[in-house]
């Protein structure tokens, strides 16, 4: 019987599992990577699973190589992806400015541990959400999608590459050690939508590689389709030609910019979880929001008012949505498995109209739903 892309029905699988199938039924046909602990169910699972139909699955010498050979994968017209974790995605970081520069669909995924540096490799930790921002030189805005469940973990990939080839940008998916390792009911649709690469609808000799459209994103032809194509990290105009002039430079940095944040909104997802009467807003997001959620179940027997935004995209960071929260609330609470990262932008967006108390676990281990009800009974107190 031959395999299928998409295993639809309801099965019990792990997050990195979830992650694998995801990018199968999202339409990738091309992972490369290299062995990393906690991502490596990833690859094992892709491994197998990609020649089954047809894809293709390289182990690389390291993790340059491969996102290298993503992009590479992705202008030879598949759909592409890579994942590692820790050392691996620091890494992929000048790659990933690549990819932004020559405006490259993709999806990377960091699942992440404790860190700096080696830490611990087989722990939880989510102390690179700052890297998915900023890790890469350079000014750019890039897209990134938090999992906190196994289904999501499936959900997020799909929507990743949807929004990889919508935007012609790499997307992240930071996930985490426990999202990745933990088993649970996942199903899997029979009817996944696949997101179809905007193509040139010029004959090749009017095709101009990276003239945008209205949207400000260029319609893509890949490499061997009878299109020219020139593909440089350098700053270039809209042939793909190096241009070293600062107006030119200018004004590609602002159009790759704008073509993000002109569309923020489309690309903010999150879930509010009992705000409407909250005097205490938690922000948190992959398993640091589940253990917040039974903290506020916790908090709300105790008869304290809080509630939950819980971060699905964490960049665009959705300032707005926060802004609003910081005009009713006492405070806000952060919840992260690092020393307070995403707080700093709860901080930003909250412009002084609320304080931040932060709840904060270096990595290696999740919060326990008391650290956080310590947490929230400290905001109670503000103002």
């Amino acid at each position: 019987m031959p395999a299928k892309a998409v295993l639809s029905g309801v099965h019990f699988m792990n997050g990195d599992e979830a992650v694998a199938e995801g990018a199968l039924a999202a339409g990738c046909r091309f992972f490369a990577a290299y062995p990393i602990t906690p991502q490596s169910e990833i690859a094992e699972r892709l491994s197998w699973r990609l020649p089954q139909i047809g894809g293709m699955f390289i182990q690389m010498e390291d993790e340059i190589a491969a996102i290298g050979a993503a992009l590479g994968a992705s202008w030879a017209g598949m759909k592409a992806m890579t994942a590692t974790s820790g050392p691996g995605f620091s890494l992929m970081m000048e790659n990933l400015g690549l990819g932004i520069m020559t405006e490259t669909p993709c999806v990377v995924v960091d699942v992440q541990r404790a860190a700096p540096s080696t830490g611990l490799p087989t722990a939880v930790g989510q102390g690179d959400m700052m890297q998915a921002r900023w890790g890469s030189h350079g000014q750019y805005e890039i897209i990134a999608l938090v999992p906190s469940s196994p289904q999501e973990a499936f959900d997020l990939t799909v929507r990743a590459f949807a929004l990889a080839e919508r935007f012609r940008v790499p997307v992240l998916v930071m996930t985490d050690e426990v999202v990745g390792h933990m088993y649970e009911r996942v199903e899997i649709p029979q009817d996944v939508p696949v997101a179809s690469r905007r193509r040139p609808v010029v004959p090749p000799e009017q095709y101009i590689p990276f003239r945008p459209d209205e949207d400000l994103v260029p319609p893509m032809a890949c490499a061997g389709e009878g299109y020219r194509v020139h593909v440089t990290g350098l700053t270039h105009d809209e042939r793909g030609y190096p241009d070293m002039s600062d107006e030119a430079h200018d004004r590609l940095v602002h159009r790759l910019s704008e073509k993000i944040l002109r569309y923020k909104h489309e690309l903010t997802f999150y879930e509010e979880v009992q705000l409407d009467d909250a005097e205490v807003a938690v922000v948190s997001y992959g398993i640091s929001a589940r253990v917040a959620h039974g903290a506020i179940e916790l908090a709300r027997k105790e008869g304290i008012k809080v509630g939950m935004l819980r971060l699905i995209t964490a960049w665009p960071f959705p300032e707005e949505v926060v802004a609003g929260l910081a005009t009713k609330v006492r405070a806000f609470v952060a919840v992260e498995i690092n020393l307070g990262q995403m707080s700093r932008e709860v901080e930003r967006a909250a412009r002084g109209q609320a304080p931040v108390v932060g709840v904060y676990h270096a990595g290696g281990r999740i919060h326990t739903p008391e650290e956080v009800l310590a947490g929230i009974k400290e905001a109670m107190r503000c103002r």
